[in-house]
């Protein structure tokens, strides 16, 4: 594995410029290409993916049916998307180019945002974003801070729900699977009239799981978790739409172990997510005007149990550690688009209140920004040019305690270009900034936990980064690839920061540079011969060149040198289609915490990872009952080589599973 990313990024540049030799060559005879599809996450309105000057990767509905994943994080840990970290219990962060998003309350500390329809999704785990009801997934890979403000660094996870459309129809299915778990569901989606409807619903419970060579790994399965989601509209105008989106995770008595080294029974927790959408799309028909506006709200929750003899008395006295987190905020945007020109420009406004029982604070975070984005297209659409700039202000207030209110703001640009050789073959480059606004309880806290003093800093400064990158996409007949070459220089990282005996602030610690390349590649070999099958492998990259902490001159802890996924979709294109994924994860230094003895010194750095897990997915159309529908049966083998693999040291991922649904549609 060793020599496997370099080389196959190699293979990947020069199989592209071959067929780009060949393309050139038979320009006329090709009718199709994948750079015309609509994405929506680059410019905030629909735009064509050959007009992008950014690095986008599409999750489509065909991947997502037929992946044995059930949340967001499994499918993208599955997809090779970037660094996974997986603890027991539903909590996923994923991190992009060497930043990562935070798993804990909302999503301001994280460097990764993710984004619900184009809206901040108020949450870092991703493990609480079901794949039902969803449309696609679109992911900038690098810096995003001009479309969604703070947060947006190592890039934008945007999930884009369903919303339904032509005849109307419904499905419900049922499923069985190692490990106790159990899952029914049911959902509908269409258009009537002017009405448009999507839905659906899930339900399921686990035991506990065993690992390949430890057995079972107790206080790790849960009692219940369902997850919803619905998206309802009425067109009442030509291009004007009102609509409304809900979505609902909930997971109750979830299993919350420690480290399997010590084996701990007790600890349990509740966790949930849930928010409402209200939105207004509207447009003049045969005219460059459009608006879109929204206004959203919802709640992060998390509860933990943890009756141990060296927690509070509190604990002991069955109170949870909580931290609660809610949120709410607007968005207004006017769009007019010509021939030639394109301008996007409004406003956003969110708002989070954040509260723990673990210490005295409850924080407000208030964020206004207003941004204008604008695409030129010349030379008969050849050539693009893209910028933008955005200014967010912040008003950071501690509510409790001694804390005191700061206010800050920041001005973020972006500028790219792309340029057609041929219809098929597209080159781009690209310049953007990002920054991550300190927290709250960073700037201005002022509290005594656990016997150490935290007190904020009022001179943080944000954190920022500047990102340059060049590449290109190539869609050809059955071949699709891209390559892209980024560079990243990041400033002013905040760190904990120890002020005296049991005494800790934050303070701006480092700088980094981050510098590497990612992209993917696939063949289609049943297009390209005009089979009535496909045949499909694929290969996905990311390969960091530099990723050093200037001031350490080490590594960044947590970071993949590499990571990749690879695999095979074999299909007849009517009833069967069959998935077999690689996903391969690199070594990357951490801190033993598992073997650390406090208050000793801290705790060892050492180097962990270095694995592959497969998944296998086949699933089959039974019955074609015409008007009446179908049922389909789908089969999958999660960890079918039986690997003993963690993403994070001392939480072992279950061993073989074995999972088979059946889905009736109508």
């Amino acid at each position: 594995m060793k020599e496997f990313v370099k080389n196959a990024v190699v293979l990947s540049v020069l199989a592209s410029f071959f067929v780009f030799a060949g393309s050139a060559r038979c320009e006329d005879e090709i009718k199709t290409t994948e750079l015309k599809e609509t994405v929506v996450s680059v410019s905030r309105v629909e735009e064509a993916k050959k007009e992008i000057t950014s690095n986008l990767t599409i999750i489509d509905q065909d991947i997502i049916k037929i992946s044995p994943a059930r949340n967001l994080g499994d499918l993208l840990a599955e997809q090779g998307i970037g660094h996974i970290q997986k603890y027991p219990g539903n909590s996923t962060s994923v991190g992009i180019r060497g930043f990562r998003t935070d798993t804990h309350g909302n999503d301001l500390l994280g460097h990764v945002l993710v984004l619900l329809n184009g809206r901040r999704a108020g949450t870092g785990n991703i493990a609480k974003i079901s794949t039902d009801n969803i449309e696609r997934i679109e992911i900038i890979r690098g810096p995003a801070a001009v479309q969604y403000g703070s947060a947006a660094m190592g890039g934008i996870i945007n999930v884009i729900t369903r919303q339904g459309k032509d005849k109307p129809g419904a499905f419900i299915e049922g499923g069985l699977g190692s490990f106790g778990y159990e899952e029914a569901g049911f959902g509908a989606s269409g258009k009537a009239f002017i009405f448009d409807f999507s839905g659906s619903y899930s339900s399921s419970i686990m035991n506990d799981y065993q690992t390949v060579n430890d057995g079972t790994y107790y206080n790790t399965g849960y009692d219940h978790k369902h997850t919803a989601s619905m998206n309802l509209g009425l067109e009442f105008l030509p291009e004007n739409r009102i609509g409304v989106i809900v979505n609902e995770f909930v997971m109750d008595d979830v299993g919350s172990p420690g480290y399997l080294s010590l084996n701990d029974l007790d600890d349990y927790a509740e966790t949930s997510n849930r928010s409402i959408d209200f939105i207004y799309n509207g447009g003049v028909p045969d005219t460059p005007v459009s608006w879109m506006t929204r206004y959203f709200e919802g709640t992060d929750k998390n509860r933990w149990w943890d009756p141990v003899d060296s927690n509070p008395d509190w604990w002991d006295d069955g109170i949870p550690y909580e931290i609660n987190a809610q949120h709410n905020g607007a968005q207004v945007q006017l769009a007019l688009d010509w021939d030639m020109l394109n301008i996007i420009t409004g406003c956003d406004w969110i708002n989070y209140e954040t509260q723990s029982n673990y210490t005295p604070v409850k924080s407000e975070y208030d964020n206004l920004a207003g941004f204008i984005l604008a695409k030129a297209r010349l030379f008969d659409e050849r050539l693009f040019i893209t910028g933008g700039l955005r200014h967010d202000t912040y008003k950071l207030e501690v509510k409790k305690g001694e804390g005191t209110d700061e206010r800050d703001d920041n001005l973020s640009r972006n500028l790219g270009i792309a340029f057609l050789i041929i219809d098929n073959l597209k080159i781009r480059a690209s310049y953007g900034e990002a920054f991550i606004m300190p927290s709250a309880q960073q700037i201005a806290c002022d509290y005594t936990a656990w016997g150490t003093h935290y007190i904020g800093n009022p001179d943080l400064d944000p954190e920022t980064s500047r990102t340059y990158e060049a590449g290109f996409d190539i869609s050809v007949k059955g071949f699709e690839s891209d390559f892209t070459y980024f560079y990243t220089d990041y400033k002013n990282k905040i760190e904990p920061y120890s002020t005296g005996f049991f005494a800790k602030t934050w303070a701006n610690i480092s700088n980094a540079v981050i510098q590497g390349f990612d992209g993917k590649m696939s063949i289609d070999i049943g297009e390209i011969f005009d089979l009535d099958y496909q045949i499909k492998p694929y290969f996905n990259y990311v390969y960091l060149v530099e990723f050093e902490d200037e001031s350490t001159r080490k590594d960044l802890n947590y970071t993949h040198k590499k990571q990749c996924s690879y695999g095979i979709i074999v299909s007849d294109l009517k009833t069967l289609t069959a998935n077999l994924n690689f996903s391969y994860t690199g070594k990357q230094k951490i801190y033993d915490w598992e073997n650390y003895a406090w208050p000793m010194s801290g705790p060892d750095r050492i180097e962990v990872g270095g694995f592959t897990v497969a998944n296998l997915s086949i699933s089959k159309e039974l019955f074609d009952f015409n008007k009446a529908g179908g049922i389909t049966l789908k089969g999958e083998i999660t960890n079918l080589l039986k690997k003993d693999y963690e993403y994070v040291k001392g939480y072992p991922m279950p061993d073989r599973g074995y999972y088979l649904s059946l889905k009736y549609e109508f």
